[in-house]
């Protein structure tokens, strides 16, 4: 699949640069100890400007999710049904992605997953989620 790269900005560079290399970041605010996601400039509970990035391990606990039946745009039609879910990391954040691989649609609230990340064009990879057998 022709699946679209990822918008990359100041803030998010580090983060898309890191997936590349099969890596999923987080920000840490070195002023208040706030480990938060999405990445930015700025802390969302302080506002400091000193923040530094982290190595999440990259597990976590479905939040919410929901099924997605309907495409929205034309080069995600041959993936409906997918899964969109809110992953609670260990390290804090909640994150939004795509659970994928096998069964995915059997996801549930509370389940356990891991990253594993997805090719897209130009070398750029995003990070997904998938289930954790029990």
């Amino acid at each position: 699949m022709n699946l679209p790269p990822p918008a990359v900005n100041a803030d998010s560079r580090e983060f898309w640069e890191a997936a590349r290399a099969n890596r999923l970041l987080i920000k840490r605010c070195d002023a208040c100890a706030k480990v938060f996601f999405p990445p930015s400039y700025l802390c969302p509970r302080c506002w400091s400007d000193k923040t530094s990035w982290l190595d999440s391990a990259g597990k976590g606990t479905v939040y919410s999710y929901t099924i997605m039946a309907r495409a929205p745009a034309p080069e995600f039609a041959a993936r409906v049904p997918y899964v969109v879910a809110l992953v609670d990391l260990a390290e804090g954040p909640r994150v939004m992605a795509n659970i994928v691989g096998p069964h995915a649609l059997e996801t549930a609230v509370g389940e356990q997953v891991a990253v594993c990340f997805e090719d897209r064009s130009d070398g750029w990879k995003v990070p997904q989620f998938q289930r954790v057998p029990a």
